[in-house]
C-alpha cells in the first residue's frame, strides 16, 4: 500500500513524504521486532545490548563500548545492564584496570535467547524478499546517504 493511501494524506513535498515514509516504515519494522522479542520480555534496547555483547563474546565489554555501539544513543545503559543482570542474561565483573567500572558479558541464557530470536528474525528478513538484491543494496545506500 502506498503511504498516500495508508495515511490518506497529501504531502506538501516529496521530501516530507520521504521523511514520513521512513518514519512509518521504522514503526512497522519496530512493531514486528517487538512481537518477536516480547515473549522473552526484552525491550528493543535490551535486545540491541545483548547483540552487542554477543559480538564481543567470549570477551567482556565496557559500559562505554556498549553505549558507543547502541542504535538508540539515549538509552540508560547502566540501568539496562542491571535489568539484564536480574534476568540472568548478562554477568557483571569489576574491571581489572578501573575498579569503579564494570565489564559486562552475555550469559549462556542470553546467547540462547538470541539464537531463538535469530530464527524468528529470518521471517522478518523474508518480508523484504520482494525487493531484488540490487534494490536492497540501493535502499541501504540511500538510507546511509540520508544520515550523512
Amino acid at each position: 500500500m502506498s503511504i498516500k493511501d495508508d495515511l490518506q494524506s497529501n504531502f506538501r513535498s516529496e521530501y516530507l513524504k520521504a521523511r514520513v515514509n521512513v518514519y512509518l516504515t521504522n514503526v512497522y519494522l519496530m512493531d514486528k521486532m517487538n512481537q518477536i522479542i516480547k515473549p522473552h520480555m526484552l525491550s528493543i534496547a535490551q535486545f540491541n545490548t545483548l547483540r552487542i555483547l554477543r559480538g564481543q563474546y567470549p570477551k567482556t565489554a565496557s559500559i562505554g563500548l556498549i553505549k558507543e555501539r547502541m542504535v538508540d544513543k539515549n538509552s540508560d545503559i547502566s540501568r539496562m545492564i542491571d535489568r539484564l543482570f536480574l534476568k540472568k542474561l548478562v554477568d557483571r565483573v569489576e574491571c581489572k584496570n578501573d575498579r569503579r567500572q564494570k565489564d559486562v558479558k552475555i550469559t549462556k541464557k542470553g546467547l540462547e535467547i538470541l539464537a531463538t530470536v535469530d530464527a524468528l528474525e529470518i521471517d522478518l528478513d523474508n518480508s523484504l524478499r520482494h525487493l531484488s538484491a540490487s534494490e536492497i543494496l540501493e535502499l541501504n545506500r540511500l538510507l546511509d546517504k540520508m544520515r550523512e
